[in-house]
């Protein structure tokens, strides 16, 4: 078994954490895998609130998020999409791939363009719910990055969106959040599923081959 699997077995959605300070140098790795994470057309529709800040925890656990995992955590992490995806936001990243790569923003004209249309023929509702889905994606690469730390990660949905927005000024900047995630380390004495063993499906029932 490589480490990977070992990594993913020991990967427990914690009910439960101890209040214990993730290293930096973890979180370090856990957003760097966040900002690596592939998304549709590479545009990153969205951004991530970080919080260690012990009296925003209590805040979001007291009006937003009532989850027990949230004032214990090291860190929560917020992902926001964007509310409407905006031609300037298309075009500032048509300049960032310019620069990174060398080349002409000239020369991106057919790549710009087919975003652009892609985008328009969008709703804004659609657009955001397309941001939504990428959002996740970076969730993914998260839970995994945290899992090869050994530091527990727990994705969260059923929060107050609205409420957690206004907490943290997320309308002002253009975004909604739409998932959240606790960083830190498992309660072990009193998380009673923390050493129960995963159930998953069997490969099976759950993977089809054509």
């Amino acid at each position: 078994m490589n480490n990977l699997i070992e990594d993913l077995n020991w990967r427990y959605a914690a009910k439960r954490m101890n209040g214990q300070a993730v290293p930096q140098e973890k979180l370090n790795t856990i957003l760097e895998a966040i900002k690596l994470s592939p998304s549709s057309a590479g545009l990153q529709p969205y951004n991530i609130v970080v919080i260690s800040d012990q009296e925003t925890k209590n805040r979001i656990f007291k009006e937003a998020a009532p989850q027990p995992q949230i004032p214990d955590a090291s860190h929560l992490l917020v992902f926001a999409a964007w509310d409407k995806i905006t031609a300037a936001q298309i075009t500032e990243y048509m300049q960032l791939i310019a620069t990174t790569r060398g080349i002409s923003v000239e020369s991106l004209a057919k790549f710009h363009e087919n975003v652009t249309n892609s985008i328009e023929a969008r709703s804004d509702e659609g657009n955001f719910n397309w941001a939504a889905r990428q959002a996740y994606i970076a969730l993914g690469h998260a839970l995994v990055a945290a899992a090869t730390e050994h530091v527990d990660a727990t994705p969260m949905e059923g929060f107050n969106s609205a409420k957690l927005d206004d907490i943290l000024g997320l309308t002002e900047k253009g975004l909604k959040s739409v998932v959240i995630m606790t960083l830190g380390y498992r309660d072990s004495e009193n998380d009673g599923l923390s050493k129960a063993k995963k159930v998953r499906r069997s490969k099976e029932e759950l993977f089809i081959s054509i």
